[in-house]
């Protein structure tokens, strides 16, 4: 069965992958193009999933994607855009309702430990879900997209983070699940001794 201890490292797991998740929406750093010109400077231009960041541009940081890039035949990218940074959004609130439900079945004594932790399980295993989603799309569009065509774009920190997160997110619902089947019940019975029979 599952126990407080198996409950609180997989607790330090997902904050540190909530952390994760939360970094890889607010940096914007998830397709980087980065080129060093003749005279030695480097131009470099950061696509985030809500703003976008260039050493050309005053000020440096705009939305993204802005509304010229949605006008020129870039419609399908857009959307596509759009719909992983919503996802982002989702994924963040359910790594709140995750740690709430983390913190319902430690908190509600041991048979809410041996029973809850299916729903802990789904619900982390969801988050996982919702990041490979993410990611894939990121990944489809910076592979087929033809403005990433051009030689110097990566992708960046918060697409690895992002994948990181998502590995340590399916890890700690394979290790929920294992815990609960293979561990022996947390605090067993001890039998008393019988005083009268002795």
């Amino acid at each position: 069965m599952t126990r407080v201890a198996v409950y609180s490292g997989a607790l330090v797991g997902f904050v540190a992958a909530t952390v994760m998740i939360i970094s890889s929406i607010a940096l914007p750093n998830w397709v980087t193009y980065s080129v060093t010109t003749a005279n030695g400077d480097t131009l470099q231009k950061r696509i985030g999933l809500h703003k976008s960041c260039s050493s050309l541009d005053d000020p440096p940081c705009r939305p993204f994607p802005y509304r010229e890039l949605c006008q020129e035949g870039q419609r399908y990218f857009c959307s596509m855009w759009k719909t992983v940074g919503f996802m982002a959004a989702v994924a963040a609130v359910l790594c709140l309702g995750t740690l709430v439900a983390f913190a319902v079945v430690m908190k509600g004594g041991k048979y809410k430990r041996e029973t809850g932790w299916r729903f802990v399980a789904i619900m982390v295993s969801l988050v996982s879900a919702v990041e490979f989603v993410i990611i894939s799309i990121v990944a489809y569009l910076y592979d087929n997209d033809d403005q990433f065509m051009v030689p110097g774009w990566n992708l960046d920190a918060s697409w690895i983070i992002s994948t990181v997160s998502a590995a340590i997110c399916l890890l700690i619902a394979v290790g929920l699940a294992a815990s609960a089947y293979l561990l022996p019940p947390e605090e067993g019975y001890d039998f008393l001794d019988d005083p009268i029979g002795s």
